[in-house]
């Protein structure tokens, strides 16, 4: 029992390292990747003017979307965003490349679009809708005339005859 009198510092000092150590494991960001994050080995693998369609899917893989009015354009989308405990995520890396075909299916044109983001922020509110404001009372005097006991049918009041 001596012992651990004289030495409260020798269980302390492990206690709190391994407290510290689960505290700073909790604030770890979680990254999560979204859509087709080029890297520049596969855009510079392609030529304007000489690769196809084909030689584009084997090296991009599928778009992740293509244009709505115009299905020679492709646009390959990928994000990398960083989440920390409570707070919304954040767009850490982001990359969107335009892949244009002419009429042939030959690659016409590629290029980085700006990845410039407006910083829109979140409004949480809600719309109100008009038409189904009403209290208390107003639903409970709307609601008297509408449940009356069911009327006897015909065959119940005229009885069976017996």
């Amino acid at each position: 029992m001596h012992f651990l009198k004289q030495n409260k510092n020798i269980f302390l000092l492990p206690a709190l390292l391994i407290m510290g150590a689960t505290a700073l494991s909790a604030c770890t960001p979680v990254v999560a990747q979204r859509g087709n994050m080029l890297e520049n080995y596969q855009v510079e693998e392609l030529t304007t003017g000489e690769s196809k369609r084909s030689d584009v899917l084997r090296s991009l893989g599928s778009p992740t979307t293509r244009s709505t009015f115009d299905q020679n354009v492709w646009y390959y989308i990928g994000q990398e965003t960083q989440k920390r405990g409570i707070f919304d995520p954040k767009v850490v890396k982001e990359r969107i490349v335009l892949v244009a075909f002419d009429e042939d299916g030959t690659l016409e044109a590629m290029e980085e679009i700006d990845r410039a983001r407006l910083n829109i922020p979140y409004v949480r509110k809600k719309t109100k809708t008009h038409g189904n404001d009403r209290t208390l009372v107003q639903e409970f005097l709307g609601n008297l005339g509408k449940f009356n006991p069911q009327q006897e049918s015909a065959a119940t009041a005229g009885g069976s005859g017996i």
